[in-house]
């Protein structure tokens, strides 16, 4: 019995000795067919086109063609389950701004992946938002802005791109640390919400500054801060929220994620790649005519990031009891 034993235990070792090697090999002739990175986003945001934009360069890269598919839906949870189910070989990636990635864990009772378990690729870029206000509020600086907002209760609305969103979120967290009362109008996007926002129908919007960039140089619109943790080089006029509400910061940040159990070394490999092509020349102008800044870190630095931001939004969701209903 016993030298049964031993021999079940050698042929096991055995066994796993060949699976570790197949995989190691694998990873070591990865890629040998085409990459598909998902993009849980309609097409035409910065979402999508922040990926969009490294898939030339990282095809050229590569030696293989990166295909950019949209699967839009649910807040980002249907493009994040079909990947979390995906065969975890280096070839079905997922590149997304927050939600399925730090705060739809904390908004939906349940969710059919779990957002951890990602294998951390790197961040692509960070994106601030901004707090815009249509010219007919009668505030020209963020103090003007708070004070006008605690004397008037529920008078003013904000928009954001939908429920549990960063847009939604910074200006709950906004709310929280001034004591202000806002009416939340959830839109589906930016477009429309942007569209409402510059006829009036609501007065704010804590909004990816890119986005409306065109309004606000024109003067149909106003900014009053940024979301960042400090002020940001391309505006250094306008101020960081943070400077006068301290902790309300809000940034969108776009990550690149792989299945579980895809290899560390298929996403290292990925990892330092990406951050080659961020660091171009040609890249950083083209993130930052969308106003992203490139980012490129560690799949270590990403998990990192992931857990903080999941933190600080569950903190703001549970504080706000904020729902997706």
């Amino acid at each position: 019995m016993t030298k049964k034993i031993g021999r079940c235990a050698a042929l096991l070792l055995a066994a796993l000795c060949t699976a570790s090697g197949a995989f190691a090999q694998t990873a070591a002739a990865w890629p040998q067919k085409p990459i598909r990175i998902i993009v849980p986003n309609p097409a035409g945001g910065t979402a999508d086109l922040l990926p969009r934009l490294i898939s030339e360069p990282l095809s050229r890269s590569l030696g293989q063609p990166v295909i950019i598919e949209n699967r839009a839906g649910a807040a980002g949870n249907i493009a994040a389950e079909y990947v979390a189910n995906a065969e975890p070989d280096g070839y079905t990636l997922m590149a997304a701004p927050p939600p399925p990635l730090s705060i739809n864990i904390s908004l939906y009772p349940k969710l059919n992946y779990d957002p951890a378990k990602f294998v951390p690729i790197t961040v692509l870029a960070a994106v601030p938002n901004a707090l815009m206000v249509h010219p007919s509020v009668p505030a020209n600086t963020l103090e003007e802005f708070i004070a006008y907002a605690k004397a008037n209760p529920n008078k003013l609305s904000y928009a954001s791109q939908g429920n549990g969103s960063t847009a939604h979120l910074t200006a709950e967290l906004f709310k929280l640390k001034t004591g202000t009362q806002l009416v939340h109008v959830p839109y589906k996007g930016d477009a429309p919400a942007i569209a409402d926002l510059l006829g009036g129908h609501v007065h704010l919007m804590f909004g990816n500054v890119a986005a409306a960039s065109a309004h606000l140089k024109s003067g149909k619109l106003r900014i009053l801060a940024v979301t960042s943790a400090k002020r940001i080089a391309s505006m250094p006029s306008i101020p960081a929220l943070n400077e006068v509400v301290p902790g309300v910061i809000g940034v969108a940040w776009f990550a690149m994620v792989a299945p579980a159990k895809t290899p560390a070394a298929i996403a290292a490999r990925l990892s330092s790649t990406v951050a080659e092509i961020l660091r171009t020349p040609e890249m950083t102008k083209r993130y930052a005519e969308v106003g992203a800044e490139p980012v490129g870190n560690t799949p270590e630095e990403m998990a990192a990031w992931q857990r903080e931001d999941t933190e600080r939004w569950r903190a703001v969701i549970k504080a706000g009891k904020i729902t997706v209903d």
